[in-house]
């Protein structure tokens, strides 16, 4: 695996551009997240998916900076509190909390995998309060596949000496064989949290649920949406011709060549490109 200090000088940049750490309570859980940009420029949330937290977001946010951005880490997740229980309409409502926190009107929400759930879910349950959402990798007829993953295996983290150890037991849920070798370390570390013994991930190991399906949730859609297809991940041609069938006025499609499900980590520059693509497209928010 190449050094991480080959890192080029766009990610450098991007991740010395610390973001502003916030917190705010969410139906009496404690909901942290990230914010970058210049307030009073429209709104964008991205989300992260299971398992994943902000800082998934650190090297693509701060240069997205034609909007005030701000990534919440989902309940259960990252710095934020944990529930007894987990559920999209309660994850949606911690997206639109966050929102309002930084005075966002109507922003546009991205979110990657699982968080494509939580966007979808927002622009169901809220589409008057949101310009637009878009998911990456989302699959139509499955559960989100991180849950998938975890309902296999033990609900217990395994503690490991120290953050070296710890990062080099890193994967992915679901697994991708290429990487990115600099953001994988930056995500990684980030995933870390202190406790008896040593080091262990953030995330709660029961954050997962029976969801509604993309199919179900794709026709009920209130807000103007959009698709990014990774060449090697989830969605495949013709399934993301049948989401498309399925929306109301359709749904744009963004390929992103030689990514897998997760672009942040393989093909970031290409996710990057697609999402200043979408939205310089889609009109800016103006207040419901």
């Amino acid at each position: 695996m190449p050094a991480v200090d080959t890192a080029p000088a766009w990610f450098t940049r991007a991740v010395a551009a610390a973001p502003e750490h916030r917190d705010v309570d969410v139906d009496g859980a404690r909901v942290h997240y990230r914010a970058w940009g210049t307030p009073g420029r429209p709104g964008l949330v991205l989300v992260h998916g299971g398992a994943a937290h902000s800082g998934w977001w650190d090297h693509i946010a701060p240069l997205l900076d034609t909007h005030r951005v701000v990534a919440p880490d989902l309940s259960g997740h990252g710095d934020s509190g944990r529930r007894e229980g987990y559920g999209m309409a309660q994850w949606a409502r911690e997206v639109l909390a966050v929102a309002a926190a930084e005075e966002l009107s109507r922003p546009v929400v991205v979110g990657h995998s699982m968080g494509g759930w939580v966007a979808l879910t927002t622009g169901v349950e809220h589409g008057d309060a949101v310009a637009g959402v878009a998911v990456i990798d989302s699959p139509l007829d499955r559960q989100p596949p991180e849950e998938q993953t975890l309902r296999e295996q033990p609900r217990v983290h395994k503690v490991h000496p120290d953050p070296d150890a710890a990062v080099a037991r890193f994967r992915t849920l679901p697994a991708q064989e290429v990487y990115l070798p600099y953001v994988r370390e930056h995500v990684a570390r980030g995933s870390l949290r202190a406790v008896e013994g040593g080091w262990t991930w953030k995330f709660d190991p029961g954050f997962f649920g029976s969801r509604p399906l993309v199919r179900q949730l794709l026709p009920r859609l209130a807000a103007p949406a959009a698709l990014f297809r990774c060449q090697h991940g989830l969605v495949t041609p013709d399934m993301a011709a049948e989401m498309g069938a399925l929306v109301p006025g359709g749904l744009p499609v963004v390929d992103l060549p030689e990514a897998g499900h997760h672009p942040m980590l393989d093909q970031p520059l290409a996710l990057l490109a697609g999402v200043r693509t979408l939205l310089a497209v889609w009109p800016p928010a103006r207040p419901a």
